[in-house]
């Protein structure tokens, strides 16, 4: 598993500043990145955590859980109940996920993620009961570092394009707008969230 700046960032970063929308945008926060953490399961946990709440209710309730669990890894989920996981501010149903794919982490964790394309890393964390396609999007983007990763399903990066190009209406106007910036649509997602946000965005 990859940590820190991607390897395809500089260039991602260069290709992007040439755009007539976004290369603003880089250029404003042009000496950051995205930072790989190398670590799959952490970003899962997070990223359902974060599922249809605000950044800082996901932040809070990320916070309580880590002081629970400290090191937020498979073994130390298991250590406690669902409902423990729960007392965090987690709903019923996603402490019942991240407890059901600790309790399956070898499988979850069994594929060599460098062998697999998106589509099948997506096909393979959406079999899990918990992960719909923008969980496994964060993860894509998060931990395994995917370069061209854009999801639709993300409130933010909707407001983002929409806020940079109000002719875009629609979901599909906007995935539009996005198919400029491939093959780096992660770098772009990347630096829509860090336009909306004071600080950078991480699962």
């Amino acid at each position: 598993m990859k940590v820190g700046k991607p390897d395809w960032w500089d260039s991602a970063k260069e290709f992007l500043l040439q755009d007539p929308i976004l290369g603003p945008v880089v250029s404003r926060y042009g000496n950051e990145s995205l930072i790989g953490k190398g670590d799959l399961f952490s970003t899962l946990v997070r990223s359902i955590v974060g599922q249809q709440i605000s950044v800082i209710a996901a932040d809070s309730i990320w916070n309580r859980l880590v002081d629970l669990v400290e090191d937020i890894a498979p073994s130390n989920i298991c250590n406690f109940t669902p409902e423990q996981i729960a007392s965090c501010g987690l709903t019923k149903s996603k402490a019942n996920y991240i407890h059901g794919i600790a309790n399956d982490s070898e499988n979850f964790l069994s594929p060599n993620w460098s062998d697999l394309t998106d589509s099948e890393v997506n096909k393979h964390l959406t079999s899990f009961r918990g992960i719909g396609p923008w969980t496994s999007e964060m993860i894509m983007i998060f931990s395994l570092l995917r370069p061209d990763v854009f999801s639709i399903g993300d409130i933010g990066l909707i407001n983002a394009v929409k806020t940079l190009v109000p002719d875009a209406k629609t979901k599909e106007d906007v995935l539009l707008v996005s198919h400029s910036w491939a093959p780096y649509r992660t770098a772009a997602s990347w630096y829509l969230w860090r336009m909306l946000d004071p600080v950078p965005v991480e699962y």
